[in-house]
């Protein structure tokens, strides 16, 4: 394969999506993915893209990361964000020196990506679309979302731009930004609210549309974004999710009417529930939860203002992942406990 070409490192939900957009605008793409099955799929017959945004299917390259031979230039690394470091592991020997990983993830996973590879290799990513992995060789592309890519140390590059320029052949309105941790940091509290949503077996849509448990939500957003601005990150919004809105000194009207957003955003994809209740309620796996709510918990002891709620959060997403409770209403009042204890705190 040629220096030139673009790797998608992981090629389920996100890397499939935007790797099988770019084959069809004539990229030579390359799909790395660690199952077996999936690779030989589009080896076969190429990768499906199913779902109300589109259906088409493309031939492309794919190997398992043991049969890479060539070097890499840009990689698009897509796996879940507790396989990051051993992914970016994999990537350093065949990384070019001019040559940079970008991640479509959640979460803070530049940190891991420059450790293993350097902070001039590596540029941040924000992604917020629904897509989920069906089955070997098939994505289901369930709705759009803010696709933004930025340096991380702030600057504006040509590689950024171009990088851009090649992410708009997936979605015309992807962005270009010089505060992507404002992205990412915004994401953590969206997600943290989702990962409650996963608590339930119920929609992303009905649970932040229920009166009962939108306190509760909006609480935890609070407090993500107060560990955000302890941390001195000036929070960015993207489709519905307005930080402003979940600032200490918010009026009840500021955060009802951003989850009323978030409520329309989401009421329009196909993908009812989010990742993280695949995991498991489907694919009964462990989500993304250490890798994800841990580094808020983590900045919030570092900066002494505390994270009672997503710690509880976190407690809660490991006992069903162990076992130990199944996903239903009760989680979410178990949740909605914390909330005194974290006014008090």
């Amino acid at each position: 394969m040629g220096a030139t070409d673009v790797a998608i490192w992981g090629a389920g939900a996100i890397g499939g999506t935007v790797g099988a957009y770019l084959a069809r605008a004539g990229h030579r793409v390359l799909f790395i993915d660690r199952v077996a099955e999936h690779v030989a799929a589009i080896r076969r017959d190429g990768l499906a893209i199913t779902g109300p945004i589109a259906e088409f299917r493309v031939k492309a390259e794919a190997l398992t990361p043991a049969e890479i031979k060539g070097p890499l230039k840009k990689v698009l690394l897509c796996v879940k964000a507790q396989d990051t470091k051993s992914a970016a592991e994999q990537i350093r020997p065949h990384l070019l020196p001019d040559g940079y990983v970008v991640s479509l993830q959640n979460g803070l996973n530049e940190l891991e990506i420059i450790d293993a590879v350097g902070v001039g290799r590596t540029v941040g990513a924000f992604v917020n679309f629904g897509a989920d992995y069906m089955e070997p060789g098939v994505v289901h592309f369930g709705g759009r979302g803010a696709v933004v890519v930025g340096e991380v140390d702030g600057s504006v590059t040509t590689r950024a731009g171009q990088l851009h320029e090649m992410l708009r052949q997936f979605d015309d309105n992807a962005k270009l930004t010089s505060n992507i941790w404002g992205y990412l940091w915004s994401k953590l509290a969206y997600g943290a609210m989702l990962f409650a949503t996963a608590l339930t077996n119920d929609s992303i849509t009905d649970c932040f549309a229920s009166a009962r448990y939108r306190p509760t939500f909006i609480a935890l957003a609070k407090e993500v974004a107060a560990v955000a601005l302890a941390a001195r990150v000036d929070l960015e919004p993207f489709d519905g999710f307005d930080p402003r809105a979940f600032m200490a000194d918010a009026t009840p009207a500021q955060a009802n009417r951003s989850m009323e957003n978030l409520v329309v955003h989401n009421s329009r994809s196909a993908k009812t529930h989010s990742g993280i209740w695949r995991d498991l309620a489907v694919r009964k796996r462990r989500t993304e939860a250490d890798a994800q709510l841990g580094p808020i918990i983590r900045v919030a002891g570092e900066k002494g203002v505390g994270a009672p709620i997503t710690a509880r959060l976190l407690s809660l997403v490991k006992a069903i992942e162990d076992g130990k409770a199944r996903q239903d209403g009760a989680m979410l009042d178990a949740l909605a406990e914390t909330l005194p204890i974290a006014a008090a705190s």
